[in-house]
């Protein structure tokens, strides 16, 4: 699949096969894809937690408002960040923004291989940070930014969701 395919097939999955695993290789690849994504400075703020003990899925599942199909996924990866590490060479800006652009771009980095490798994944940001950071038993420095539930969808979604006209969104500046 190339990168244009990959892109206009990502969904937001909700619903794993319960019988496929993702074996540790595959999510080792999509890791090797989230790290390869830009940061300011190259600082790299991120850290991601991969999770399989369904005990501590289900604790990340109630701390996202109770959104049980994080439970029911084979595997979630947590993106964290380390807000000090961009604060190290950008102050208050890497502190309060640069790791969180990055630590996105890490995350859209990850979805667009999980598509691209045949797996679904879903892009979870509503959820309590202390719960979750509980849940991992974190470092004080680090902050939960985003859960992502990985595995082989339960079914295939050929329709697309609906976005704004390029032109409701862009401005050209000449």
């Amino acid at each position: 699949m190339d990168f244009w395919q990959a892109l206009e097939a990502r969904r937001s999955v909700r619903a794993f096969d319960r019988e496929r695993d993702v074996p540790p290789g595959m999510v080792t690849r999509l890791l090797e894809a989230a790290i390869r994504a830009p940061s300011a400075g190259n600082c790299q703020p991120w850290q991601f937690y991969i999770v399989r003990n369904q005990e501590t899925k289900r604790a990340l599942a109630q701390a996202a408002l109770n959104q049980s199909f994080l439970s029911e996924a084979p595997v979630l990866v947590v993106a964290c960040a380390d807000p000090e590490r961009s604060a190290s060479r950008y102050g208050d800006r890497g502190r309060h923004l640069y790791y969180l652009q990055d630590t996105a771009a890490a995350t859209e980095n990850l979805l667009l291989a999980a598509v691209a490798s045949g797996l679904g994944a879903c892009w979870v940001g509503a959820f309590d940070e202390e719960a979750a950071a509980r849940a991992l038993e974190l470092d004080s420095r680090l902050r939960p930014v985003a859960i992502i539930p990985i595995g082989y969808p339960a079914e295939r979604s050929s329709s697309s969701t609906d976005r704004l006209p390029l032109d409701a969104v862009t401005k050209t500046i000449a």
